[in-house]
């Protein structure tokens, strides 16, 4: 299937592949972690997960389609300065989709009624932090305007989603923890930003269901 295909198909053929908005499926679906590329280091305890969500914004510009990233800002506490997707945690009764939604209000202004969701992704555990992340996808038709919380947000940008679905860009990084683990993370270099870490977890895991690519 390609990217840049007619509109409406490539949305129905995007949709397909990913799981409904449906709250009674989300204990039960194939979960992708920091940890998945080094086993070994997986917790041998059980984890009390934090639920939270990031909107997968997929900008269908005349282009192709891109999606919306951010760069944290310099005075958060976790993941400074990294390339995020919109999101955080879960409020108490939240769905993940209500979820992405607010907090992608919250992080960068953008009207929740802008965006079509689509699906959910493969949810993505961080070891670090403890987080349970479902990716949300959705469609925003370009036009917007954007305010990002200078609190939460130094920069808002926007990918291709072809060039992040292109495996030969699905780079493989490690990395010496302080500890002297070494531990490994899959990274997407495109200009100067470098998305990696759960970031570019949750990317890889989407061109999985997309294209079926062997989970590795």
């Amino acid at each position: 299937m390609s990217l840049t295909g007619e509109r409406g198909e490539v949305r129905r053929w995007i949709a397909s592949h990913l799981d409904p908005l449906d709250a009674t499926i989300l204990g039960g679906m194939e979960v992708r972690a920091d940890l998945s590329l080094d086993p070994a280091h997986a917790p041998a305890a059980p984890v009390a997960w934090t639920p939270a969500a990031v909107l997968v914004a997929l900008v269908e510009r005349d282009e192709g389609l891109s999606v919306l990233l951010t760069r944290r800002s310099d005075t958060l506490r976790n993941h400074t300065g990294q390339i995020a997707l919109p999101g955080g945690r879960s409020d108490p009764g939240e769905t993940p989709w209500e979820t992405a939604l607010r907090e992608a209000r919250e992080e960068i202004g953008l009207d929740p009624a802008l965006v079509q969701l689509a699906g959910l992704s493969t949810p993505y555990r961080t070891a670090g932090t403890g987080f349970h992340i479902t990716p949300v996808v959705g469609f925003v038709a370009p036009g917007f305007t954007l305010s990002p919380n200078p609190d939460e947000v130094a920069d808002i940008f926007e990918t291709p989603f072809g060039f992040l679905m292109d495996p030969a860009n699905h780079e493989r990084h490690a990395r010496e923890t302080p500890a002297g683990d070494r531990r490994c993370f899959y990274a997407m270099t495109w200009e100067d930003r470098f998305i990696w870490g759960a970031t570019a977890g949750m990317l890889k895991a989407l061109y999985d269901r997309l294209f079926g690519a062997a989970v590795a």
